[in-house]
């Protein structure tokens, strides 16, 4: 069922759900910049296509604090330092970023599960937000996301003056159960869903005039060492500053760094992002696994277009958000890398 209220009771429906409980939203920072923040009454949800950094902060946040050791004598207390406990709701995710909640389900939820991942990711409520203008720099629809369907929880559209919303999943129905909508005046018709899908059919047909719309992911399950042993990577690689921007707003990227500090009343245990395209990343007393940035690059554009899908039944560890096409102070993006290995094939 699809429920339509006016979009200028938007306030009013994220104050009813930041009182039900804690509710972040993308608030404008800047005219480019736009970041998740908390609630509270006064904020604006931006409208902009994508936050800075996606939405993944919520579950493997960037600094992550893991336990802490006090020690008397022989004696070590194992203190754990983790505080989710209470419910919460993102709202306003883009298509592309709901998608990566997936590819990253696949890796931290995994036997043996990461329960500080876990821990976070059972306490949030999805809501997402159907794009309504695409950038050129988007190419989700290559993996297969319908960027005016989202997935989520429940999900939204701002169109025609209206919002939109529809539960999806048991967690988003309730949230959408708890709330007063007949207070915003909200109603369920055919009308809605009509009004949606037209919506849905322009997003479409703007995509189909982006820049991008024809790029598709080659399948190279079955050519592994061939595309590992391809000189693609030498020419790709040469131009690359290894300065791990695209890593760091990648919704997708996983890699961290375990770090121990001692604070002088104990040791204190942090989990960090790290990146692959960093010469001292995974660095061991013998030294490093890859020495050159070749390998670098390699590694990382290997696990996202062909690793990953060998794993986990052809599903990329890309999800077309167009954030590393935007950041790449070089313009060597996964796109080009794309039609590289095309090309290649």
């Amino acid at each position: 069922m699809i429920t339509r209220i006016s979009s200028e009771k938007l306030p009013e429906l994220l104050q009813q759900i930041s009182e039900q409980e804690k509710l972040y939203i993308p608030v404008d920072k800047s005219d480019k910049l736009s970041v998740y923040e908390e609630y509270a009454p006064g904020k604006v949800m931006s409208l902009k296509l994508n936050t800075l950094r996606s939405a993944k902060d919520f579950f493997f946040p960037q600094v992550q604090p893991m336990a802490k050791f006090r020690m008397e004598g022989k004696k070590i207390e194992v203190i754990d330092q983790r505080t989710e406990t209470e419910d919460y709701c993102i709202f306003g995710v883009r298509a592309c970023d709901v998608r990566s909640f997936d590819v990253l389900d696949r890796v931290f939820l995994a036997d043996p599960v990461d329960t500080y991942y876990e821990d976070r990711r059972k306490h949030a409520t999805v809501v997402s937000f159907a794009c309504s203008e695409p950038s050129e720099t988007c190419f989700c629809h290559s993996f297969g996301i319908d960027a005016a369907k989202p997935d989520g929880d429940a999900r939204m559209w701002i169109a025609n003056g209206n919002v939109y919303l529809e539960g999806i999943t048991e967690k988003g129905e309730k949230l959408l159960a708890r709330l007063d909508l007949a207070a915003l005046g909200a109603a369920a018709d055919d009308a809605a869903v009509q009004e949606v899908e037209a919506e849905q059919q322009r997003v479409h047909e703007i995509q189909k005039r982006m820049p991008l719309y024809s790029l598709k992911p080659t399948d190279n399950r079955d050519k592994e060492l061939e595309i590992f042993n391809s000189p693609i990577w030498k020419e790709l690689s040469d131009k690359c500053l290894g300065c791990g921007s695209c890593t760091f707003v990648c919704p997708t990227c996983q890699c961290f760094d375990i770090e121990d500090f001692d604070s002088g009343h104990g040791v204190e245990r942090y989990r960090c992002w790290d990146s692959c395209m960093y010469k001292d990343f995974t660095m061991m007393a013998a030294g490093t696994p890859r020495k050159t940035q070749l390998e670098r690059f390699r590694q990382r554009f290997m696990h996202k277009l062909v690793y990953y899908p060998i794993r986990n039944d052809g599903i990329y560890s890309c999800v077309g958000c167009g954030r590393c096409l935007r950041r790449c102070p070089i313009h060597m993006n996964i796109v080009k890398v794309m039609k590289a290995m095309e090309e290649d094939a």
